[in-house]
């Protein structure tokens, strides 16, 4: 008989299995982030940086405010324990996860990608790329593009360099070992990854087995849909290695009521060790490449929450700002708020908050501690709310503003 999980219980099984069962440590250490690397596997990178890149948020969520040169020890060079790769988008990734995706490097080199096979049509610069890393080691891009590849062209004002390198990238011709100003530092993979995980290239069934385990794990209760987009597979073979897994007692068939295609039930699955909390006791702001909200269609079904990230939405266009965070408090999200990180005038600027319909009376007084987290974390003293959206004077009041546009002179708990 197929267990029933009602929805409430699937939030809070997801929300624990993400890492938001336990309290925030009192204090931070490397030992803690890589507790959240070990929970989500990945950690997707974003250029956007109006409050703070997005793969040291989810850390912050989950842990509170930690040493983000921890996270850069952790993320770059060769002794770092992950590698950048095109998993779900472009994110870090364990290194021991390498091997996994020499089925997805093989589908690049073989198909190409919507830029068409760059690296075959033009061969000779990717050698010749190939020896100038060999040569010189690690490099950028712009270190090593010339006169002859001047930017030209629909490739985003890229040269044939840095497109070149790009299409390497995917195919594993050369790995990216750290970002200097977010730009990608290449190397050779010999150069950067040890001999065991180089020569390492398991059959694309299991490597896709073990990614859906992996998927399965952080989620703790998933549909396919789930299970695919989380390293961004084709349905097929995830179908496939859900049975598998299913047969090895790995995913447990479970119902939940509410999950439903039109008029049909979907299936999903629940990991045999997904723990099934009684309550969640957490506040936080999530990033827009959060796990928790990246796939929208889970987030509808989990939360009830429609969340689209507004960035590439015309300014008069948008409704609830440029970089609107989700706010989670316990097991719901209840909220967005447009945070940024003014560095020169040392203030973290609430530059909208917003509500959702039922959120709680006492929502602002549980996201102030939050922002003061935050300010605190990216170095600010202070933090400003605008006045724009619903939940915006209530914060204001919590922060100790009459006026909502004013500057909150609040101590950081």
């Amino acid at each position: 008989m197929v267990d029933i999980v009602s929805t409430a219980l699937a939030r809070r099984i997801a929300l624990a299995a993400q890492g938001f069962a336990r309290p925030l440590p009192e204090a931070p250490g490397t030992r803690a982030v890589n507790g959240v690397i070990d929970r989500l596997s990945l950690l997707q990178i974003d250029s956007v940086n109006v409050f703070e890149r997005s793969h040291y948020l989810p850390a912050f969520s989950r842990v509170g405010a930690y040493d983000r040169a921890a996270l850069d020890r952790i993320t770059t060079g060769r002794r770092g324990r992950m590698v950048e790769y095109w998993a779900h988008q472009a994110a870090f990734i364990p290194r021991e996860l390498w091997p996994l995706f020499h089925f997805r490097r093989a589908a690049f080199r073989a198909n190409g990608s919507d830029w068409g096979g760059w690296v075959a049509q033009d061969a000779p610069l990717a050698e010749w790329l190939r020896a100038e890393l060999a040569a010189n080691g690690p490099m950028r891009a712009s270190e090593i593009e010339h006169d002859a590849n001047e930017r030209r062209g629909p490739w985003w004002g890229w040269s044939d360099v840095k497109r070149t390198l790009e299409m390497m990238f995917r195919t594993g011709d050369v790995v990216c070992v750290e970002r200097r100003r977010f730009e990608r530092v290449y190397a050779l993979p010999e150069q950067a990854l040890p001999g065991e995980l180089l020569d390492t290239a398991p059959p694309e069934a299991d490597a896709v087995r073990e990614l859906v385990a992996l998927a399965a794990s952080a989620q703790g209760i998933a549909t396919e849909a789930d299970l695919a987009d989380y390293w961004r597979m084709k349905r097929a073979p995830v179908r496939q290695a859900i049975t598998e897994l299913e047969e090895a007692g790995v995913l447990l068939p479970v119902e939940v009521p509410g999950w439903k295609t039109g008029a049909r039930q979907t299936p999903a699955w629940l990991h045999r060790d997904a723990k099934r909390p009684r309550r969640i006791e957490t506040a936080a702001v999530l990033s827009p490449f959060d796990p928790v909200v990246w796939f929208r269609p889970r987030t509808e079904r989990l939360f009830d929450f429609h969340y689209r990230i507004e960035i590439y939405t015309p300014e008069p266009d948008r409704k609830f700002g440029y970089y609107s965070l989700p706010v989670l408090i316990d097991d719901r999200v209840v909220g967005r708020v447009d945070l940024k990180s003014d560095r020169q005038a040392g203030v973290l600027r609430v530059q909208s908050a917003w509500a959702e319909p039922g959120a709680p009376a006492d929502t602002a007084a549980r996201l102030v501690p939050v922002l003061w987290r935050a300010a605190a974390w990216q170095g600010l003293d202070d933090v400003t709310v605008t006045g724009r959206g619903d939940l915006s004077p209530a914060l204001a009041a919590e922060l100790g503003a009459d006026d909502p546009a004013a500057t909150a002179a609040h101590p950081w708990p």
